[in-house]
């Protein structure tokens, strides 16, 4: 274990975190754009959605080398080229005058922001003693959930003002200042090692998470039914099996799955993957119901989810200071009892449910989201020894992108399935009420409600399947126990 230090570099952590805002930040940003983005390039809208998917899937197949990444080079390198990578791709992304253009862009800014996360978590849980690991870990709950989570609100206005390129070019200057202030105030060496990356275990890896989140993520528009979703999960599936059994061979390994030896890591990643397939149930659904079902513009739906994101925000340090005092038990119970109650309550939406109650219930959903998303992984990877840090880092990452697109892809996919029920359902019984088959502007009033009941029916059905599983996430904070190791790194 190197050199420790008794104040952390809270200059050098800032610069990372800034960094890593902006790359979070683009997670979301362009979503809102994605209709101008079709009609400026007469693309399709399963042909737009690759800006999203190819960045995910980027993400999933470069987060896993992030561990070895992380133990060969340097803080300071791995930062400047993340930057680097990330701004070349957002001004590639403003200049782009062609789709293919754009989407390599968007594939380049993913390539830095695959390395950015687990570096800047692996940076903060190695600069801080165990007994500050909590609050230290809520000072990155601010950037991983409040810049994902202001992202629709910030591209609502832009797209409402300016063309989409903005959206690029209004990032560039930042990420250009924060370079360079990386490239002065980062000075971190690292030794030379002989490591080498291993080729097959790139590919294996490729094949296995870009597999999955592939299939899961073409779930929600092609069924599940489509080969090309469950061809692509079968491969995935495979080269996943392949890819651990040739690291647990390993002496070495890219990504070391030995870190679920460790109980607490172990639990710790299930409760955050149940969470993450809960959490994206109203992240997805609520905007569905209220720009599809209200006619609220995509601007104020997402005014209307911002109070929510802030509280987020503002209570993740908070959360990690209570972390350091209780340990995460409590906290998790308190916080995922809180999930499963409002999110019980949004699976009753009608279509006058009210503007104040939606926003009452997402600031409080996501105000039990933060008593347990930071704690959870934090106290998991205080069960880990310096060594497996990473490791551990890099295998949240991973989990993160896998089950959010999992969560997103099952919950769409039921809300897609259950709507059509209703909708047959419904339209029997409207039919069965009426004197006379109607006609005209009758019978498209009458289609119209079919479907927008139908919807809501669907929308809240998908709820109660994320009330289920919260529910089991609240059951597994049952066996919460504190844990405390791992070691400290010095950044001047």
């Amino acid at each position: 274990m190197e050199k420790t230090q008794e104040k952390p570099a809270y200059g050098i952590l800032v610069i990372l975190m800034v960094g890593a805002f902006f790359t979070l930040l683009s997670n979301t940003l362009l979503n809102v754009a994605l209709p101008s983005i079709m009609k400026d390039f007469a693309v399709s809208a399963a042909t737009v959605q690759w800006l999203s998917t190819g960045y995910m899937l980027m993400n999933g197949i470069l987060i896993p080398t992030s561990a070895f990444l992380i133990k060969k080079f340097s803080v300071r390198n791995l930062f400047l080229t993340a930057i680097s990578l990330f701004t070349i791709g957002t001004l590639l992304g403003g200049l782009a005058h062609i789709f293919p253009a754009l989407l390599i862009a968007r594939m380049v800014q993913a390539a830095g922001a695959a390395i950015m996360m687990p570096l800047l978590m692996n940076v903060l849980y190695t600069m801080f003693p165990p007994e500050k690991r909590g609050s230290a870990m809520g000072l990155l709950g601010l950037v991983l959930i409040f810049a994902p989570a202001i992202g629709p609100t910030l591209s609502g206005w832009i797209i409402q003002n300016y063309a989409w390129p903005t959206l690029f070019f209004m990032m560039v200057p930042f990420l250009v200042l924060v370079w360079a202030l990386g490239f002065f105030k980062l000075h971190d060496k690292k030794e030379k090692t002989a490591d080498k990356i291993d080729v097959l275990s790139v590919i294996l890896a490729a094949i296995g998470f870009g597999g999955i989140l592939y299939g899961f993520s073409s779930a929600g528009n092609d069924g599940w039914a489509s080969p090309n979703v469950y061809g692509a999960i079968t491969v995935g599936i495979i080269g996943l099996i392949l890819f651990i059994t040739r690291q647990l061979k390993m002496d070495e390994p890219m990504l070391d799955f030995r870190v679920y030896q460790s109980p607490m890591f172990a639990l710790s990643s299930a409760i955050s993957i149940t969470l993450n397939m809960a959490m994206y149930s109203a992240m997805i659904l609520l905007p569905i119901y209220l720009q599809n079902i209200r006619g609220i513009s995509a601007f104020d739906s997402g005014l209307l989810m911002l109070p929510g994101a802030m509280l987020m925000g503002i209570m993740s340090p908070i959360t990690g200071r209570l972390f350091d005092a209780i340990g995460p038990k409590i906290l998790a119970f308190v916080g995922l009892a809180i999930l499963v109650f409002t999110t019980f309550q949004f699976s009753n939406l009608t279509d006058t449910t009210t503007k104040t109650h939606l926003l009452m219930l997402y600031a409080g959903r996501m105000f039990g989201i933060s008593m347990v998303m930071m704690p959870i992984m934090t106290n998991g990877l205080n069960s880990l020894s310096a060594r497996l840090t990473p490791h551990g880092t890099a295998m949240n990452s991973t989990m993160t992108q896998v089950s959010g697109a999992i969560g997103a892809s099952l919950l769409v996919s039921i809300m897609s399935t259950r709507t059509a029920t209703h909708a047959e359902g419904i339209a029997k019984e409207a039919m069965s009420k009426l004197d006379t088959v109607p006609v005209g502007d009758a019978l498209a009033h009458l289609q119209q409600q079919v479907a927008m009941q139908a919807t809501i029916s669907g929308i809240n059905d998908a709820f109660r399947v994320a009330t289920g599983i919260s529910i089991v996430a609240l059951l597994l904070s049952f066996f919460l126990k504190r844990s405390v190791g791992g070691g400290r790194i010095t950044i001047d």
